[in-house]
Protein backbone atom coordinates (compact mmCIF):
# COMPACT_ATOMS: atom_id res chain seq x y z
CA UNK A 1 0.00 0.00 0.00
CA UNK A 2 2.78 2.43 0.90
CA UNK A 3 4.69 1.66 -2.29
CA UNK A 4 1.54 2.33 -4.32
CA UNK A 5 0.90 5.55 -2.39
CA UNK A 6 4.50 6.58 -3.04
CA UNK A 7 4.13 6.03 -6.79
CA UNK A 8 0.84 7.91 -7.06
CA UNK A 9 1.96 10.88 -4.96
CA UNK A 10 5.26 11.15 -6.83
CA UNK A 11 3.32 11.32 -10.09
CA UNK A 12 1.08 14.04 -8.64
CA UNK A 13 4.03 16.06 -7.33
CA UNK A 14 5.98 15.77 -10.57
CA UNK A 15 2.92 16.72 -12.62
CA UNK A 16 2.48 19.91 -10.61
CA UNK A 17 6.22 20.64 -10.63
CA UNK A 18 6.24 20.28 -14.43
CA UNK A 19 4.02 23.38 -14.56
CA UNK A 20 6.82 25.47 -13.02
CA UNK A 21 9.69 26.93 -14.98
CA UNK A 22 13.11 25.45 -14.43
CA UNK A 23 14.09 28.71 -12.71
CA UNK A 24 11.17 28.40 -10.26
CA UNK A 25 11.95 24.72 -9.52
CA UNK A 26 15.59 25.61 -8.80
CA UNK A 27 14.88 28.84 -6.90
CA UNK A 28 16.63 28.88 -3.52
CA UNK A 29 14.03 28.63 -0.74
CA UNK A 30 13.92 27.94 2.99
CA UNK A 31 14.27 24.16 2.82
CA UNK A 32 16.80 21.49 3.79
CA UNK A 33 17.79 20.89 0.19
CA UNK A 34 17.45 24.51 -0.96
CA UNK A 35 14.90 24.15 -3.76
CA UNK A 36 12.11 22.05 -5.16
CA UNK A 37 14.57 20.54 -7.64
CA UNK A 38 17.13 19.87 -4.91
CA UNK A 39 14.52 18.17 -2.75
CA UNK A 40 13.27 16.00 -5.62
CA UNK A 41 16.87 14.90 -6.16
CA UNK A 42 17.35 14.24 -2.43
CA UNK A 43 14.33 11.93 -2.36
CA UNK A 44 15.91 10.01 -5.25
CA UNK A 45 19.26 9.83 -3.43
CA UNK A 46 17.55 8.50 -0.29
CA UNK A 47 15.45 5.99 -2.21
CA UNK A 48 18.50 4.61 -3.99
CA UNK A 49 20.49 4.32 -0.76
CA UNK A 50 17.71 2.48 1.07
CA UNK A 51 16.73 0.27 -1.85
CA UNK A 52 20.36 -0.75 -2.23
CA UNK A 53 20.49 -1.63 1.46
CA UNK A 54 17.24 -3.57 1.22
CA UNK A 55 18.78 -5.48 -1.71
CA UNK A 56 21.82 -6.38 0.43
CA UNK A 57 24.31 -3.86 -0.92
CA UNK A 58 26.59 -1.68 1.22
CA UNK A 59 25.29 1.82 0.58
CA UNK A 60 26.89 4.70 2.50
CA UNK A 61 24.80 7.76 3.37
CA UNK A 62 26.97 10.23 1.50
CA UNK A 63 26.20 13.18 -0.73
CA UNK A 64 22.63 13.49 0.53
CA UNK A 65 22.38 16.87 -1.23
CA UNK A 66 23.69 15.57 -4.57
CA UNK A 67 21.97 16.78 -7.70
CA UNK A 68 21.81 13.52 -9.62
CA UNK A 69 19.86 15.06 -12.50
CA UNK A 70 20.01 18.72 -13.49
CA UNK A 71 17.39 18.16 -16.17
CA UNK A 72 13.86 17.93 -14.72
CA UNK A 73 12.50 15.72 -17.51
CA UNK A 74 15.33 13.23 -16.99
CA UNK A 75 14.74 13.28 -13.22
CA UNK A 76 11.04 12.68 -13.81
CA UNK A 77 11.78 9.72 -16.11
CA UNK A 78 14.11 8.05 -13.64
CA UNK A 79 11.61 8.71 -10.84
CA UNK A 80 9.07 6.58 -12.72
CA UNK A 81 11.64 3.78 -13.05
CA UNK A 82 12.63 4.01 -9.38
CA UNK A 83 8.99 3.85 -8.31
CA UNK A 84 8.54 0.74 -10.45
CA UNK A 85 11.62 -0.76 -8.77
CA UNK A 86 10.22 0.06 -5.32
CA UNK A 87 6.80 -1.42 -6.09
CA UNK A 88 8.33 -4.60 -7.56
CA UNK A 89 10.60 -5.08 -4.54
CA UNK A 90 7.85 -4.41 -1.98
CA UNK A 91 5.44 -6.78 -3.73
CA UNK A 92 7.92 -9.63 -3.17
CA UNK A 93 8.65 -9.02 0.52
CA UNK A 94 8.57 -12.23 2.49
CA UNK A 95 8.93 -13.41 6.07
CA UNK A 96 12.62 -14.21 5.54
CA UNK A 97 13.39 -10.57 4.67
CA UNK A 98 11.33 -9.27 7.59
CA UNK A 99 12.96 -11.53 10.22
CA UNK A 100 16.60 -10.66 9.52
CA UNK A 101 18.39 -7.38 10.29
CA UNK A 102 20.06 -4.83 8.04
CA UNK A 103 23.42 -3.32 8.92
CA UNK A 104 24.48 -0.01 7.41
CA UNK A 105 26.72 2.98 8.01
CA UNK A 106 24.87 6.28 8.42
CA UNK A 107 26.09 9.69 7.26
CA UNK A 108 27.95 10.25 10.56
CA UNK A 109 29.94 7.08 9.86
CA UNK A 110 28.21 5.04 12.58
CA UNK A 111 27.33 1.40 12.03
CA UNK A 112 23.71 0.52 12.78
CA UNK A 113 21.82 -2.76 12.69
CA UNK A 114 18.05 -2.45 12.55
CA UNK A 115 15.02 -4.60 11.81
CA UNK A 116 13.58 -4.23 8.30
CA UNK A 117 10.11 -3.23 9.55
CA UNK A 118 11.60 -0.12 11.18
CA UNK A 119 13.68 0.70 8.11
CA UNK A 120 10.75 0.20 5.74
CA UNK A 121 8.66 2.59 7.86
CA UNK A 122 11.54 5.08 7.79
CA UNK A 123 11.93 4.67 4.02
CA UNK A 124 8.32 5.63 3.31
CA UNK A 125 8.22 8.28 6.04
CA UNK A 126 11.35 9.91 4.58
CA UNK A 127 9.65 10.28 1.20
CA UNK A 128 6.50 11.69 2.78
CA UNK A 129 8.52 14.13 4.92
CA UNK A 130 10.34 15.60 1.94
CA UNK A 131 7.26 15.63 -0.32
CA UNK A 132 5.70 17.72 2.45
CA UNK A 133 8.55 20.19 2.08
CA UNK A 134 7.97 20.29 -1.67
CA UNK A 135 4.26 20.82 -0.99
CA UNK A 136 5.16 23.83 1.17
CA UNK A 137 7.52 25.23 -1.48
CA UNK A 138 4.83 24.79 -4.13
CA UNK A 139 2.45 26.80 -1.96
CA UNK A 140 4.93 29.67 -2.34
CA UNK A 141 4.43 29.66 -6.13
CA UNK A 142 1.49 30.43 -8.38
CA UNK A 143 0.85 26.68 -8.83
CA UNK A 144 -1.42 25.00 -6.29
CA UNK A 145 0.15 21.99 -4.56
CA UNK A 146 -1.59 18.64 -5.09
CA UNK A 147 -3.70 16.83 -2.51
CA UNK A 148 -1.46 14.18 -0.95
CA UNK A 149 -3.66 12.87 1.87
CA UNK A 150 -3.17 9.10 1.87
CA UNK A 151 -6.83 8.19 2.22
CA UNK A 152 -7.73 10.47 -0.71
CA UNK A 153 -4.86 9.22 -2.87
CA UNK A 154 -5.45 5.51 -2.22
CA UNK A 155 -9.24 5.81 -2.35
CA UNK A 156 -10.09 8.92 -4.38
Amino acid sequence: MLANYNTITNRKVYEVCSQLSDVERKQIRQAFFKSIHGTLNHIMVGDRIWMGRFEGKQMPSTNLDAILYEDFDELRSVRVLEDERIEAFMSKLNEDFLTKTISYVNNQGKLHTDPPNLLLAHFFNHQTHHRGQIHDMLSQTEIAPPVLDMHRVIRP
